[in-house]
């Protein structure tokens, strides 16, 4: 089957995610908090190999990753055949996790950064990710700091007048 283009990639995996929250709020209920969808699907620049990147935060999660990634079993299972049948036309990438509690979502990673500008939230309950993603933007803004992007490659200049010795904190 002829492979589909770009724009369509990323409505069909924009709908995928879309259907994966729905079914994490089903399965996980109450402690869910919230299903975030970015890189390159959020952005709308998927391709046949982007991974649908998902970051999930509970209220509670086991400890470790491989409990962390059995408890969404359930899901993964449930939204199985949506993905197959894209699979079947070409795609070639699958969803990319990662399992969050609310404490640890409020330590801010390199991905916030991008996620400022990018980032759809499925499901935040409260607001919760939103005020974390606002905290960050606020914090950006203070330091002056601008995304740039060198052909396809984005990044960071945190502090444009940045100079030696200094300590940059998000």
């Amino acid at each position: 089957m002829p492979e589909i283009s770009t724009p369509n990639w990323s409505a069909a995996l924009q709908r995928l995610a879309r259907s994966y929250a729905r079914v994490a709020r089903k399965v996980l209920g109450d402690n869910l908090t919230s299903v975030v969808l970015y890189g390159s699907v959020a952005r709308g620049e998927a391709h046949a190999e982007s991974d649908v990147d998902l970051l999930i935060i509970c209220k509670q999660l086991p400890h470790g990753i491989f409990e962390r990634n059995r408890l969404m079993d359930p899901v993964r299972e449930q939204v199985e055949p949506r993905l197959r049948r894209l699979w079947a036309r070409g795609y070639r990438g699958d969803f990319s996790e990662v399992l969050k509690t609310e404490a640890e979502a409020q330590h801010v990673v390199p991905p916030y950064l991008d996620m400022t500008e990018d980032a759809i939230l499925l499901v935040d309950r409260g607001r919760f990710f939103a005020q974390v993603l606002e905290r960050v933007r606020e914090r950006l803004r203070e330091l002056g700091a601008q995304r740039k992007q060198l052909g396809t490659v984005r990044y960071w200049d945190l502090k444009p007048d940045f100079r030696p010795g200094e300590v940059i904190e998000i």
